[in-house]
């Protein structure tokens, strides 16, 4: 029995001792053959941490990039696009994030007029704006305002629409419904969050205006926007009138003046990170840029069609003022600079770019090509703006191109000073319904 016992403890021993020298031995093996691997294979294919994950990460992602290619998730979201402005453009890009296709629906001059009142833009003005922003996929045209049962149908049959898209903010038919509830009621509606600070209301209402005052904090200049934002005259009515209104501005016809904030998140989200290629013909455009228009499109169109990389140089607003009045330019430089990234046609942009084309200028951004139109609203000396391109005609980089519209920031303005009244009561109307918004139903919402 104690022999038996004796051979027994030996066993446990013999395991023990295997249980420890096994994978000691394999450890020191693998570590021998893993130095003598490192030191004899090419780098390439050395192991290092991450590198099994990494490869199963990139087949899934491989198998969901050709799952979404043959069955792309397409989102849709509509509007009027009047007076399109980064809001616009920043909308449109949650929008796209959000799917692979993301088709935009433009509300014909019709419904525009029916629901709210007289467009800015004509149709085919507002589709160059739209077609020109780089988020967007497809245009569809002809489509109605209000989302009935029947229409949405069609999107979801006809052009494969996953989801229909909007902002927080009030989206009201005439009768004081919501446009979106039947695609809500579907489970078929996702919401994106309002870029604050912007409206068309509000660029409409700094036309109106004609002034640089709504940037500027003094107190007079505050009166005078105040009073300007109730659409009138504060000398033409009595002055008990005036005294109830400023005590209540809700009943006063108000538009909401620009309080837009930027920041280096909002330009990286709208910035490609292009750069151009050593060898790339680099073409540069330089101009205010106000109120992004369908001619201003046009023009960096063909712009770009003169070499491979576009660059836009935007003019600072105490240069904008100098050379076109005081009244200029409506929008700051920061929001032209957002309202230029989102086109398709720029590559990069210059903020705050000098009036005269260096030599510098043209060595630091190795431009090849500078380029003008041969529309222009630049009430400076005609010396001064020659010395502007001096340089470049002197090298031979110059070249001045047919402007393909001669639409202007003043063209704009003009149509909202011949149609004053019109647009003061559909500002007045449509400040009503936000204002009631902000105050009582909105909530948060995050940006994508």
């Amino acid at each position: 029995m104690s022999t038996d016992s004796e051979a027994y403890r030996q066993k446990l021993l013999y395991w023990a001792l295997a249980a420890v020298a096994v994978p000691s031995v394999g450890a020191a093996v693998w570590w021998i053959s893993e130095k003598s691997y490192n030191r004899i294979a090419p780098y390439e294919y050395h192991y290092r941490p991450g590198t099994i994950s990494n490869y199963i990460a990139n087949l899934l992602q491989g198998h969901a990039q050709r799952r979404r290619t043959r069955a792309p998730i397409r989102v849709y979201m509509d509007g009027c696009f009047d007076m399109m402005h980064y809001g616009h453009a920043n909308a449109l890009r949650q929008a796209k994030s959000l799917g692979d296709v993301l088709v935009v629906g433009l509300i014909p001059d019709s419904e525009i007029r029916r629901c709210k009142g007289p467009p800015v833009m004509v149709e085919s003005e507002r589709k160059i704006l739209v077609e020109s922003v780089k988020w967007v996929d497809e245009v569809l045209e002809g489509v109605p305002y209000d989302l009935t049962p029947e229409f949405l149908e069609e999107l979801f049959t006809k052009h494969k629409i996953d989801y229909v898209l909007h902002g927080d903010d009030p989206c009201l038919l005439p009768d004081g419904t919501d446009a979106y509830e039947h695609a809500k009621k579907m489970g078929r509606f996702r919401m994106i969050k309002r870029t604050e600070g912007v409206s068309s209301t509000d660029i409409v209402g700094r036309m109106l205006m004609c002034t640089r005052d709504h940037a500027v904090k003094s107190e007079a200049n505050k009166k005078l926007a105040k009073q300007f934002s109730r659409g009138h005259n504060k000398s033409d009515e009595p002055e008990d009138a005036s005294r109830d209104r400023d005590a209540s501005p809700l009943r006063s016809r108000q538009t909401v003046l620009s309080r837009f904030m930027p920041t280096s998140r909002r330009i990286v989200q709208f910035s490609d990170n292009n750069t151009a290629p050593p060898d790339a013909r680099i073409v540069y455009i330089d101009g205010a840029f106000d109120l992004f228009h369908c001619g201003h499109i046009q023009a960096l169109e063909l712009a770009k069609a003169q070499g491979d990389f576009l660059l836009v140089g935007l003019h600072t607003d105490e240069d904008v003022m100098e050379r076109r009045g005081r009244h200029l330019p409506i929008m700051d430089l920061h929001e032209r600079s957002l309202s230029v990234l989102a086109c398709k046609f720029v590559d990069e942009v210059i903020i705050g770019a000098p009036l005269e084309i260096t030599q510098d200028l043209l060595t630091t951004f190795n431009i090849s090509l500078v380029v003008r139109g041969t529309v222009s609203e630049t009430a400076a000396d005609g010396k001064v703006e020659a010395r502007r391109y001096a340089v470049p005609q002197a090298k031979g980089a110059f070249r001045t191109l047919d402007s393909p519209s001669a639409m202007t920031t003043q063209t704009v303005i003009q149509r909202i000073l011949d149609n004053r009244k019109q647009y003061e009561a559909r500002n007045a109307k449509k400040n009503k319904s936000e204002q009631e918004y902000y105050t009582s139903k909105k909530a948060y919402q995050e940006e994508l």
